[in-house]
């Protein structure tokens, strides 16, 4: 109304008419009255109250809120008012308009892809035969996992020559990061494979002395030209997952968009013509990242506004990890909880499981908080196979529905046998969570267990492991490797043929040396290997991350053991999650300038709301470290 009274033109008027169909179509969905709907809506269209009947009220009402606070107020800072409203300008009446076809190959987390395109008020249509492409005047391609593994899925669907037709069509398509990896000419990852050729270069991986790959987490973007897909992004970090990257070059310079700093610079984002497609995940990236999608979507134009981003030492920045132990009560219900060294039951006489909450509802409050990540770990005892656990896989589901950041879940993940004699390999169980809504699989006894006999066969990787397996389908950037050690004192260093370092803090006899015994069974059982040998075998079969809790400092609050994540985070060159121990915000500043670590987690000050994430945040950027913005 605001735009049409000052520049009163037709297409002024138009914008300002389909904005308010919007608002109508917004509130509709959050459930409110009939009146209250009425007054907002006029003029109103009959198309609008069909195309938002579908979603129920209590899906939509967190987005809703969402939509009309976080999402919008990152678009008014980064876009003039006229370009707001043309961005939101949707004609409702041409359902054509609303459908989006997404190419998914049944490799990793697509789920949130087709969420965030849901949550936007666009309908998804599957890729599910080549003559789908022909039909498709909108497309996503959310490539994950192993650029060899997608190859050979879409050369088994006949797909590859009616996708590269599609291309070519310069009809709306959007890659998302292998997605974009795979229009170059190749890559070196799976020995060497042949891309789909249509930008020059090859796709090779990260190197760099002390360079931490995977490249995991939340970066700045530099853009190179104006584009209605990036403009305004100077400012704003974007999540990134990968091992391989695509490097500028004279060749390709055409399609460049925009780049990132990452042991040098790479292909963050290209753009020729409407071929889009860039190298993080929208999907992972919150509000900054549906404001992609939906720029996309509305077929956004270019505002020229653009730019490098702000000089910083290193724009990679730290994460902030919110854990959630999931565990069955003992009336069957699943519940969040947390322990003290792993105890997790009340001191009382009841003694039932310690319940904080529920997992779908505190997954939601810590992404609004800010949580750069959010981890599920289910520390149910499985007596049987856990792909019939069916409510774990729903509150991955349901999560992913609001949570627009990285979901990784750990429990179960290994080779089972089930009650019937029927057998399942961890991939299998893997792949059920990556389905449901997981983007990295966590994996902790079978860990142990696969490195003991790495060792005692020479270090041999046979590529029967579930770490090798999973790596190899969808990329080491999905398998995060949970170590649960404690610590053993030793008086001398001769008395365990593992890594032994000395320490600050004496044992009780006042032994000056300490190594860190890894456990399984949720710690109840110590092996002779330790967190140090552990992650070195773990990182050479193909992990991409550790997550590197503490026995003896968990539910302390004493502070993270910086002892043993600098020990690990230097013994690999894979990213460390600090985990346990945390109990004020400056905790998790320390253990970043002490040690190498990429990510600290936390859980119970979390949980019982004794820290805000958003706390956290504003003490690490107050010491100068590089941080995602809540």
């Amino acid at each position: 109304t605001i735009l049409s009274r000052h520049n009163p033109t037709p297409d002024a008027r138009a914008h300002a008419h389909v904005t308010r169909l919007n608002a109508y179509t917004y509130i509709r969905r959050s459930g409110m009255s009939s009146a209250v709907v009425a007054r907002a809506a006029r003029p109103s269209s009959s198309s609008t109250t069909s195309s938002s009947s579908s979603f129920s009220k209590s899906r939509c009402t967190p987005l809703a809120s969402r939509a009309l606070g976080r999402l919008t107020s990152v678009s008014r800072r980064s876009t003039p008012s006229s370009t707001r409203m043309r961005r939101r300008g949707v004609n409702v009446s041409a359902s054509s308009d609303r459908e989006v076809y997404l190419l998914d190959y049944g490799a990793g987390n697509v789920r949130s892809v087709r969420n965030a395109i849901t949550a936007l008020g666009f309908e998804v249509r599957d890729v599910k035969t080549p003559a789908d492409l022909s039909k498709a005047n909108k497309l996503i391609f959310p490539g994950v996992g192993a650029y060899g593994s997608a190859m050979d899925i879409l050369k088994q669907r006949g797909l590859i020559e009616p996708l590269k037709d599609y291309v070519l069509s310069d009809k709306p398509f959007l890659g998302v990061c292998l997605g974009l990896q795979l229009l170059f000419d190749g890559s070196e990852e799976s020995g060497g494979v042949e891309g789909l050729g249509l930008i020059p270069g090859s796709v090779d991986k990260f190197r760099g002395e002390g360079l931490i790959v995977p490249h995991i987490g939340w970066n700045l973007t530099n853009t190179k030209k104006s584009s209605g897909l990036m403009d305004g992004m100077e400012s704003e970090r974007v999540y990134f997952v990968h091992s391989y990257r695509a490097t500028p070059t004279e060749a390709n310079k055409d399609w460049i968009l925009a780049t990132c700093d990452y042991g040098g610079e790479f292909v963050a984002s290209v753009q020729n013509g409407n071929v889009m497609a860039c190298q993080f995940h929208p999907e992972k990236s919150g509000a900054t990242g549906l404001g992609v999608f939906q720029r996309f979507l509305e077929d956004a134009k270019p505002t020229g506004q653009f730019g490098t981003a702000a000089t910083v030492k290193d724009g990679l920045a730290r994460r902030v990890i919110a854990c959630l132990d999931v565990r069955s009560n003992d009336n069957g219900d699943l519940v969040v909880t947390k322990g003290d060294s792993y105890d997790v039951r009340e001191k009382d006489e009841g003694g039932d499981v310690r319940n904080l909450g529920k997992p779908v509802e505190l997954a939601g409050k810590y992404f609004k908080q800010g949580a750069d990540e959010v981890a599920f770990l289910n520390i149910t005892g499985y007596r049987d196979l856990p792909l019939t656990d069916a409510p774990m896989l729903e509150v991955l589901r349901r999560s992913s529905e609001t949570v627009f950041v990285p979901l990784t879940v750990g429990g179960g993940i290994r080779d089972f046998t089930d009650s019937n004699g029927k057998s399942y390999t961890a991939l299998e169980v893997a792949s059920a969570y990556f389905a449901s809504g997981a983007d990295k699989v966590s994996i902790g006894s079978d860990a142990v267990e696969v490195a003991e006999q790495w060792y005692a066969s020479g270090k041999k990787n046979t590529g029967k492991t579930s770490v090798e397996q999973i790596s190899e389908r969808y990329g080491v950037q999905a398998v995060v490797i949970s170590i649960d050690p404690r610590r053993q004192y030793v008086s001398d260093p001769s008395q365990t043929k593992n890594k032994v370092i000395e320490t600050a803090r004496p044992g009780p006899n006042g032994e000056k040396f300490v190594w860190f015994q890894c456990t399984v069974k949720g710690g109840r059982e110590g092996r002779d290997i330790g967190a140090y040998e552990l992650a070195i075998a773990m990182e050479a079969l193909g992990a991409g991350e550790i997550l590197l809790n503490c026995i003896d400092e968990d539910g302390q609050g004493n502070g993270f053991d910086h002892e043993l994540v600098g020990l690990v985070s230097e013994a690999v060159n894979i990213p460390v999650i600090a985990s346990s121990g945390a109990g004020c915000p400056q905790h998790f500043t320390d253990v970043f300038k002490s040690t190498k670590c990429s990510a600290a987690l936390a859980a119970g000050i979390f949980h019982r709301e004794e820290v805000l994430v958003s706390e956290v945040k504003d003490n690490m950027k107050a010491n100068g470290l590089p941080t995602n913005a809540v």
